[in-house]
């Protein structure tokens, strides 16, 4: 290479980075702006199907934000697990279907007044709230052991934790179904609670229980918020995952704070179970529907980020839920795509998700 060739170089790669750096910039833009365009022709197209019937809109919006509240609770598990400590849990949506089955079970047992006909029936509130804790508890241990024997001594190999909780998921579910059959069914609503109450618009009752879903899972953002950001142990959680070997030469014991930390995750899961169990169904399918959501609510919002999971959720519930009613006549079931459209959408302008930061 001649001295002048070599003298310009630099020159070129600079030019060539500068280049680089215009066209993602203006990649980013012009996804923000599709981003855009798409939200606000579907704001337009919602407002123009809900013209006649304020009703129904206000009536799914609050299916959307209480369904938004049941996988935000399932998803912050995972968040947990998966976007902190970078554990590939595939096992999540089959901790959500046990817990709800625990529960079934439980209730079954303590007040024999669980509806066998596909109708809901009620139970004493005491008994709802023993089995909504001992489902919990259940989950986070079957969660913990899986996490000793089989998660612990390979942490960082992501395929091959993908294959042992996917072998895992597989194995819960079949029990699952040799015990408790195949037929969906309900866990009863603990009867101190009243059926519906008035939310003041359109003279519209909506069902209670929903709303303390909604209720539940806002108190469980707040205090794992305040666990991540204010205690020792958040601390603990967030500077083994960004750099391991430092905190143990600090000598803190990262593998009793990561298991603690699948605990709690697979906790949340088993909770989840068992209201969305007692909202919707508890089922079979339940394993799998799930697990997706706390994918695409993680993947949205970005992993590791609690308020991202939120933002995740609550755009899945609204997609969702209106995507079942406002989409054009004969496409009602075509949700699904809406909501993987949403998901290409936001890795597009986002790619580790709304909240997420580079790892």
């Amino acid at each position: 290479m001649s001295e002048a060739a070599h003298e310009a170089a630099p020159a070129v790669a600079a030019k060539a980075a500068a280049t680089a750096r215009l066209e993602a910039q203006a990649w980013r833009y012009a996804s923000r702006i599709v981003l855009a365009l798409v939200i606000a022709f579907v704001l337009a197209w919602m407002g123009y199907k809900a013209s006649g019937s304020g009703q129904v809109f206000v009536v799914v919006g609050l299916n959307a934000l209480t369904l938004a509240g049941l996988y935000f609770i399932v998803a912050s598990g995972f968040s947990l697990i998966f976007g902190l400590m970078r554990v590939v849990n595939m096992a999540h949506g089959s901790f959500y279907m046990l817990g709800g089955f625990i529960a079934f079970e439980l209730v079954d047992k303590f007040s024999g007044e669980v509806s066998t006909s596909g109708f809901s029936s009620t139970t004493g509130f005491g008994d709802w709230i023993l089995a909504l804790v001992v489902a919990s508890l259940v989950i986070g241990v079957i969660g913990l052991v899986m996490q000793q024997l089989f998660l612990r001594w390979n942490q960082g190999q992501e395929l091959r934790q993908a294959l042992i909780t996917i072998a895992a998921s597989i194995i819960i579910a079949d029990q699952v179904l040799g015990h408790f059959g195949g037929i969906a069914d309900e866990i009863p609503i603990p009867e101190v609670f009243p059926d519906s109450v008035s939310v003041g618009v359109f003279g519209i009752s909506y069902p209670f229980f929903r709303i303390f879903v909604l209720a539940i899972a806002v108190a469980v953002g707040l205090l794992l918020w305040g666990m991540i950001r204010r205690t020792r142990m958040g601390m603990i959680i967030r500077a083994g995952v960004d750099d391991r070997p430092m905190v143990e030469a600090l000598g803190i014991n990262v593998p009793i704070v990561f298991a603690a930390t699948f605990f709690i995750g697979s906790l949340l899961a088993g909770m989840a179970g068992v209201l969305g169990g007692t909202m919707i169904s508890v089922d079979k399918s339940n394993d799998v529907e799930y697990l997706l959501a706390s994918l695409i609510v993680v993947i949205i919002g970005g992993m590791g980020s609690l308020g991202g999971a939120a933002v995740g959720a609550l755009l899945y519930g609204l997609v969702d839920s209106y995507g079942d009613v406002y989409l054009p006549a004969g496409y009602e079931n075509y949700s699904d795509l809406v909501i993987f459209a949403l998901l290409v959408l936001v890795l597009a302008v986002r790619p580790h998700g709304l909240f997420g930061r580079p790892a």
